[in-house]
């Protein structure tokens, strides 16, 4: 009688088995790829911690006035440039920086205010749909949840996670393009949706950074891990940084930056 095979012996023919299928399950079914950060929680820590050294108080680059404008404001923002999306709104807000008000000027009026901005007739009809939805359903102020502001027309996840991280201080990563990349290029948390590279820094950034992570890592999207060519020279951490870009690995001296403009209230 042959004697029992051992559980190490089993192991070993099933890891046999799975690299002689190409990594496939048995019956053919392709594995589900692990998608988990190159970086050990220290480093994570680390990375971060610079990222507050260089920019303590880090601000986003869209002008509002308030919970409702910075709303519209991130609406109005899809596929064009923050510049782009603040020359447009200053006269807005101005004229109108509440629901009541912004539905008072009307679809075509609120058009006018935006035609320099993409896709500017359905944004306007967005933004009147919502600042009417926010006065039907949240009696005119910005609900502080993420599955009613979804409901809103034109507000996605990440235009919710926004909001929800700048008006409300809540700890939310939107992830868009330069976090996505950042997310992938570096292995901080890779992902082949913008969903999972939000669920992957979720779980690997420590809770003392989170308040300010998403801007930390847009800034650092934007003007130094760029989408063309990373200017690895100028980038505090390139020592830590695991991409396979980058040409040196020497970081850059670590500074605090000086913070983009203040933006203030407009008048009403």
């Amino acid at each position: 009688m042959a004697p029992p095979k051992s559980k190490k012996s089993a192991a070993v023919k099933k890891l046999q088995t799975s690299a002689a299928n190409g990594g496939r399950a048995p019956g053919g079914r392709p594995r589900k790829a692990t998608l988990r950060s190159l970086y050990s929680p220290a480093e994570v820590h680390e990375i971060f911690r610079r990222f507050s050294v260089q920019r303590p108080e880090p601000k986003g680059e869209l002008d509002y006035v308030n919970a409702f404008t910075l709303l519209v404001a991130v609406v109005l923002s899809a596929q064009a440039t923050d510049a782009g999306v603040n020359k447009a709104t200053k006269a807005l807000f101005a004229a109108a920086d509440t629901p009541a008000r912004m539905l008072a000027l009307g679809e075509a009026k609120v058009g006018d205010y935006i035609r320099t901005i993409g896709l500017w007739r359905n944004k306007a009809k967005n933004v009147i749909a919502l600042s009417k939805a926010l006065i039907d359903d949240h009696a005119g102020q910005v609900p502080e949840e993420r599955d009613e502001l979804v409901k809103l027309p034109g507000v996605g996840r990440k235009t919710a996670n926004v909001v929800l991280n700048v008006a409300f201080g809540q700890h939310t990563m939107a992830v868009d393009t330069h976090i996505f990349r950042i997310g992938n290029r570096i292995g901080l948390a890779p992902g082949k949706t913008p969903e999972q590279v939000e669920q992957g820094l979720l779980k690997v950034i420590p809770a003392e950074f989170m308040r300010h992570a998403h801007h930390w890592l847009i800034l650092h999207g934007r003007y130094v891990c760029k989408a063309r060519k990373p200017d690895c020279p100028a980038c505090v951490i390139a020592d830590i940084c695991k991409s396979k870009e980058k040409t040196t690995g020497i970081p850059a001296p670590l500074v605090p930056i000086a913070p983009l403009e203040e933006t203030f209230p407009a008048e009403a």
